[in-house]
């Protein structure tokens, strides 16, 4: 049963990868897998508004990236379209009224964009296809940036990169700093004139993992006037103690930092999907460093969601400021810098 106050909040997660779970899957499945699946766990974790990232897996870059980041806006269409519970969502007045016909809102996201590489222009394709939140780069490096993995190399955006954040802005796209490498997120802070948001990250002070950011990141990022939402996966959080007390003070921490209207939610719940894509015999896999078997007991998906309500009500957090992280902050980003329509 979910919570009173969590169900009367607008619940927003800015990162969870079902769409790589379902384009796995025969055309023929990916609206019954959602259906199934996908779509009763989100309504038992009160979810109202659904960031949802095209992830391109390693094997289709570079030739196939473009091809299977169509596929995978065309799983998100099609989902949209059978499921009536949903609506795929491109500006803040839709986002609001899917809320107000208690469907929930669904937002597309590119996450490193390796289809586009250098090549800008297609940002204002997939613009047109309903993207509205884009990151440059994952682990490793892309045409247009480093991604955390490579903060060694001490790289800022390309020129490439730039040309990209400078699209971004035009259009109305917001910029995600998730994954990006430390010096490529203070290069975006110093050209950046709108908000931009870090859909699934948490503080590097607490967990010193290059995943994570640091209190001057976050600083600037709130001075940026944009969102960090932060990561659930459990190894990102602590080294060992992989309970929801170290989510609530990473949340705790960012709050600290930036001010509570700067905090949002992007678990990034993995669980489900590498139990659907990973080959039975490769079950024991490490990235960057951590397993990737941890997980936060009870948040392994987004059912899980009102523990963290729950968490925050017992270390006494007021409940306004629960209702802003739980996605009240990032809905508030939503409307103000997702205006255009797609067409």
């Amino acid at each position: 049963m979910i919570d009173d106050l969590h169900g009367r909040s607008v619940v927003a997660d800015t990162h969870n990868d079902l769409l790589d779970a379902l384009v796995h899957r025969p055309v023929e499945r990916w609206v019954p897998h959602f259906r199934d699946r996908w779509l009763p766990q989100l309504q038992a974790g009160g979810v109202n508004l659904q960031v949802l990232p095209v992830f391109i897996d390693d094997v289709f870059r570079p030739e196939g990236a473009l091809r299977q980041t169509l596929r995978m806006i065309e799983v998100a269409h099609r989902v949209a379209a059978a499921s009536p519970e949903t609506r795929l969502c491109v500006t803040g007045t839709e986002i609001d009224e899917a809320l107000d016909d208690d469907r929930i809102a669904l937002v597309l996201a590119l996450e490193s964009a390796p289809g586009v590489g250098e090549d800008v222009e297609l940002l204002e394709t997939l613009y047109r296809l309903g993207v509205r939140i884009a990151s440059l780069a994952h682990f490793g490096r892309t045409a247009l940036a480093d991604g955390s993995g490579e903060d060694a190399t001490g790289s800022r955006l390309t020129r490439a990169g730039v040309a990209a954040h400078a699209e971004m802005e035009r259009l109305g796209m917001i910029f995600d700093v998730s994954h990006l490498s430390a010096a490529g997120v203070d290069h975006v802070l110093e050209l950046s004139t709108r908000p931009v948001m870090a859909t699934h990250s948490s503080a590097r002070a607490l967990r010193d993992h290059h995943r994570n950011l640091t209190d001057a990141q976050l600083k600037g990022i709130a001075d940026n006037g944009g969102v960090v939402c932060v990561n659930f996966f459990a190894p990102f959080l602590h080294e060992s103690d992989f309970t929801i007390d170290r989510l609530v003070d990473h949340i705790e921490h960012i709050a600290g930092v930036m001010g509570v209207r700067h905090v949002g939610l992007g678990p990034d719940f993995v669980k489900e999907v590498l139990e659907d894509v990973t080959p039975p015999c490769c079950e024991a896999q490490f990235i960057e460093g951590v397993p990737t078997d941890r997980f936060l007991p009870g948040l392994e998906g987004p059912a899980g969601l009102p523990l963290v309500t729950e968490a925050l009500q017992k270390r006494g957090w007021p409940e306004d400021d629960i209702v802003r992280v739980l996605g009240q902050n990032v809905l508030d980003l939503f409307r103000s810098e997702l205006r255009g329509s797609a067409s």
